[in-house]
């Protein structure tokens, strides 16, 4: 990251780009009016220049001071600073005591493409929800959130992305890391901060007069096209299903376990946001689990499709007040089609196929799936290794499929001759146009490099020993190419 000279002579572009009070206007039942904690130190860590221009800013007029002031030191806010309010399951267990209790929704800004956008920070000082804890981040953590934030969106996810991380100077103890630990404070963007957990608060609270007001605003901002239908709620449900599913589908593909699927985690968009203790699993296994307090496995690798088609039934609670039953069954019934369709379309993508491969393709994730949960080798390099070795003569010949690969045991030898057998008779239906683009899926939706946890902790302990970020910034390069 290359420091840009600072600017006093101009207003900073963060601070007057055209907030908007578009979740302020609905009242004070949804949030409360907090103050950001005053930080001792401010260094930038990381800038998210590529957003900027979603925001209508040119990177070259924001300064690193910029982004200190408006995300570090907090001055000159164009917005009072909320809170939201909001409930969950958390762990299947109902918990009233949330809300934001590190962080708040810094502001509202209409993108160049005339979507809404939140900037939320983490990190962020104490709220009226932090329970006894500090209010604050890691940096750690948010260097953790970066990296996965920036490696899903590469990886196609419906995802939040990092706008900044600054570390503030303070000394942290947490239980899960070392400590004391060094401090941050991070902003993330995301369409919406709204929660499943924010319609579970207003049904709780019998506050049912407001389930209808709120999912008119959340039609109008993010479903902007369902606004003149007269049933307009029950096609929001149906949508929102068909959004989820595909985004647990997006996460599988990319070998992402999330980790903390509670109900507060959901977004009332279907975006991915808030990453704690997830990981990039190591190898294929379905019983992989992400948090190590998650003793049950309940949001294991796996289950993450079954998890958030039960977090959409309890979404049903509240909205029966302005939906009927049968519509939300019927908005439900399709999530596991959608989930299966998403998922077997990018697989096929990942092997390099379009989504309009004939059935048996469907046998060739099997036997992909089957061949990699026995080597237990690494899950993203073999997707990896595929793009990187394809050849078009592997139309032609089988034994030109990974020529130099040889597997002594007899059992795992067979199934990759299988796989191999499967993928050959794949290419071999491929008209010569399709077969062109063979390579371009493998380049799309085949990243060199993600994120596991060895290579998280290998940049970390650059500096956290040394204070030197080259390990962070050389793998977030590799990351986002």
């Amino acid at each position: 990251m290359t420091p840009t000279e600072p600017s006093t002579a101009r207003p900073n572009p963060l601070l007057t780009c055209a907030y908007e009070p578009a979740l302020e206007r609905l009242g004070e039942e949804y949030y409360d009016i907090v103050a950001a904690a005053d930080f001792p130190v401010h260094h930038l860590r990381f800038r998210n220049d590529a957003l900027l221009p979603t925001l209508g800013l040119e990177a070259t007029a924001v300064t690193d001071d910029h982004f200190v002031e408006a995300f570090g030191q907090f001055h000159n806010a164009p917005r009072p600073f909320l809170a939201l309010r909001y409930h969950g399951y958390q762990f299947g267990e109902y918990n009233s005591a949330l809300g934001d209790g590190r962080g708040f929704l810094y502001g509202q800004i209409r993108g160049c493409d005339r979507a809404l956008y939140d900037l939320g920070t983490k990190g962020s000082g104490t709220t009226p929800y932090s329970r006894g804890g500090d209010g604050r981040l890691t940096l750690k953590g948010g260097v953790r959130e970066v990296l996965a934030a920036e490696s899903l969106h590469r990886a196609g996810v419906r995802t939040s992305r990092c706008l900044s991380l600054i570390e503030t100077g303070e000394a942290l103890w947490r239980g899960d890391e070392p400590s004391p630990t060094r401090s941050s404070v991070m902003i993330r963007m995301q369409r919406s901060h709204i929660r499943f957990g924010t319609f579970e608060r207003l049904h709780r609270c019998d506050r049912k007069d407001l389930i209808a007001i709120l999912l008119d605003h959340v039609i109008e901002q993010y479903y902007p096209h369902l606004q003149a239908e007269r049933d307009r709620y029950a096609l929001f449900y149906a949508e929102l299903v068909q959004r989820v599913a595909e985004l647990v589908a997006q996460w599988m593909a990319a070998g992402f376990c999330h980790a903390v699927l509670n109900t507060d985690n959901m977004a009332i968009t279907g975006e991915s946001f808030d990453y704690g203790p997830y990981a990039f699993i190591p190898t294929y296994d379905p019983s992989f689990t992400a948090a190590y307090f998650d003793y049950s496995g309940r949001y294991a690798y796996s289950k993450q499709a079954p998890i958030c088609h039960w977090n959409l039934e309890m979404l049903q609670v509240p909205l029966r007040h302005v939906i009927s039953q049968a519509d939300l069954d019927a908005g439900l019934a399709p999530y596991h089609d959608h989930c299966d369709r998403a998922y077997h379309t990018l697989m096929l993508h990942k092997l390099g196929l379009p989504a309009t491969a004939p059935p048996a393709a469907r046998d060739l994730i099997q036997h992909t799936l089957a061949f990699l949960h026995t080597a237990q080798i690494s899950y993203h390099n073999f997707f990896a290794e595929l793009r990187r070795q394809w050849h078009p003569q592997w139309s032609e010949d089988v034994e030109s499929i990974f020529p130099t690969v040889h597997i002594a045991n007899d059992e795992l030898n067979s199934i990759w001759h299988q796989w191999k057998t499967h993928y050959f008779h794949q290419l071999l239906a491929l008209e010569p146009i399709t077969l062109n683009q063979v390579e371009q899926r493998l380049h799309q939706y085949n990243p060199f490099t993600v994120p596991t946890r060895p290579e998280i902790e290998a940049a970390w302990q650059k500096i956290t020993e040394a204070d030197d970020w080259s390990g962070f910034y050389d793998l977030l390069d590799r990351i986002q190419q």
